[in-house]
């Protein structure tokens, strides 16, 4: 990889100090000169200043700037333990209901004493490769679109910079990932409603287009439907299989159960058959995927598919802190889902009827 800019600034100024190129008590160039210097972004700089300080090389005084300090320590490049910095990147900053990532990734961060910004993806809008490179040691990315960005992750690939992938793999990228078991989550709801004697199962989607994850755990629908010699599947084009058409699509096929892409579909399902009457799960049994914290809390408690967001957290901050330290390539990692069992299903009867 490339040596970050705001290295060189930091290695230009430590060796000016050490050896008196810079005197005891002198001026440091501003973070202005040091941008214009090296062509570089105020952000750079600033980060070469502020290394420079907590080794205990220079010290600020507001207003004026940065003075060489009179009791240097003795430090040699090799020696020095540079702020180590974590860019995360995540979609769903202001909406609570989503798992929590963090809970797993921020103590591994901590213990290894790597400082994380978590922001939207909206970061890269105004990012080049380069300036990601000079402000941060690492990133990790969730994918809500293995297309967003592609050109900017493509670039960092090249530079060799290490990137961990979070929920979708992005096979056009060689960074490694970190997801669940979509497609086991899927075959999981699916056979769960199959024991409970459910013959005509729906897949409801929450939007037209279908994410990667979403696409595999549709396909686990289909192969559990097919290993249980059930005719009917949803069409992944079915443009009826989502919350607007839900009850002509119950009318249409008879439908008494159904694997939601997520948990804010399910619930939203449920909603929406409790305003037209019916009861859950007296009439449908539905799952959802995810079991974010508003799974438990509706009434009834949704059945879903839990992620593990704190493992998944966990082995991202852990995949990128040994990439760092070993310049070794992690490989892709699937996380198990498992079956979580609340009132939102149960075992059909003969007498049910959705008429």
């Amino acid at each position: 990889m490339e040596q970050p800019l705001y290295k060189k600034i930091f290695i230009d100024l430590h060796n000016a100090i050490l050896d008196g190129t810079l005197a005891i008590d002198s001026q440091v160039p501003t973070e202005k000169e040091l941008s214009q210097k090296y062509q570089v972004s105020r952000i750079t700089s600033k980060r070469a200043l502020t290394e420079l300080e907590q080794l205990g090389l220079i010290y600020r005084i507001r207003g004026k700037g940065s003075f060489v300090k009179a009791d240097k320590p003795e430090a040699s490049i090799v020696s020095i333990q540079k702020t180590k910095r974590i860019l995360f990147l995540f979609p769903f900053l202001t909406d609570l209901s989503v798992g929590d990532f963090t809970e797993g990734l921020n103590p591994i961060m901590q213990e290894n004493q790597f400082e994380v910004l978590m922001t939207s993806l909206d970061f890269l809008q105004t990012k080049t490769a380069q300036e990601v490179m000079d402000e941060f040691d690492g990133l990790i990315y969730y994918a809500i679109d293995t297309e967003q960005h592609l050109d900017l992750l493509f670039e960092l690939s090249l530079k060799e910079f290490p990137v961990v992938i979070l929920d979708k793999k992005i096979y056009e990228l060689p960074f490694p990932t970190v997801l669940s078991d979509n497609f086991a989550g899927g075959a999981l709801a699916t056979n769960q409603l199959i024991a409970d004697g459910h013959q005509k199962i729906g897949f409801l989607f929450g939007e037209p287009t279908h994410p990667q994850s979403v696409r595999q755990r549709y396909l686990g629908y289909l192969e559990a439907l097919d290993k249980a010699n059930l005719a009917f599947h949803t069409a992944l084009d079915d443009q009826k299989a989502t919350n607007k058409e839900l009850l002509n699509y119950i009318q249409e096929h008879q439908l008494t159960a159904f694997v939601c892409e997520n948990d804010l579909v399910a619930i939203q399902t449920m909603n929406q058959l409790k305003q037209a009457g019916f009861s859950v799960p007296a009439d449908f049994s539905i799952i959802g995927f995810d079991d974010i914290q508003a799974a438990s809390l509706v009434d009834p408690p949704l059945t879903t598919i839990a992620q593990n967001f704190k493992e998944l957290g966990k082995s991202a901050g852990e995949k990128l802190i040994h990439w760092l330290e070993t310049k070794e390539t992690p490989i892709d990692t699937k996380y198990p889902v498992t079956l979580i069992t609340r009132h939102s299903t149960k075992e059909l009867n003969n007498e049910h009827s959705t008429n």
